[in-house]
């Protein structure tokens, strides 16, 4: 399998070494580079093939908001991944709106992790398992928008009543048992769902959602 090539920007030391450790013994992703703020991690690329760049939102000289706008200017190829706090909802939206391609909380685990990596690397928007409502209402009403430049897609009743019940946070076997299908027939529409969505996860499927209107922000709430 192709390495991913990649850099970890992060200001905290101690965070950004256990997260070097641990993907270290991933052998598909190949760590190229560390930086400790924006400005180290754009001298870093200057001379460093990068696929993936895991950045920080908040560091001294050069914040990730702004290294991403930047960097992605110079190098448009590259994946970037946001690395984020509970608390920084408008930072993250700014970030998507930058250019990234994913976020994760700081407390993410390590398949969450990996799963992010790969994801962004094969130019698929990833949204952290823990995005909240509030977050995802965010997203859908600011300026990033992946699915611009993408072909309408369609969605038959079936699969637009499974993907309203995957908003509101049903389980497969619950959502089985509600419109009278196997546990296994649900988990093969919500397959489908989400190749069609292009999305890894339960909060890709609610920002798509969203943003095109198969639910509405009140029902969440």
């Amino acid at each position: 399998m192709y390495d991913i090539r990649l850099v970890i920007a992060d200001d905290h030391e101690i965070f950004r070494d256990g997260l070097a450790l641990m993907l270290s013994r991933q052998p598909n992703i190949n760590l190229v580079g560390q930086a400790g703020d924006g400005r180290e991690l754009l001298d870093l690329l200057a001379t460093t093939e990068v696929d993936v760049v895991m950045t920080d939102l908040k560091m001294p000289l050069m914040d990730g908001i702004t290294a991403t706008r930047t960097l992605l200017q110079r190098y448009p190829h590259i994946r970037i991944i946001a690395l984020s706090m509970f608390d920084e909802e408008e930072l993250i939206v700014e970030m998507l709106e930058a250019g990234a391609k994913g976020y994760l909380l700081k407390n993410a685990d390590k398949q969450e992790i990996i799963e992010a990596i790969t994801s962004v690397f094969d130019d698929k928007i990833f949204y952290c398992r823990q995005t909240s409502s509030k977050l995802a209402a965010m997203i859908v009403k600011s300026r990033f928008n992946p699915y611009r430049d993408t072909q309408p897609i369609t969605f038959t009743d079936r699969e637009k009543e499974i993907i309203r019940l995957i908003c509101l946070q049903y389980t497969a076997q619950q959502i089985g048992e509600k419109i009278f299908l196997s546990k296994r027939t649900v988990e093969g529409h919500r397959t489908r769902i989400l190749e069609k969505m292009n999305v890894k996860n339960t909060a890709g499927v609610v920002v798509f959602a969203l943003k095109n209107n198969l639910i509405s922000e009140a029902e969440l709430l």
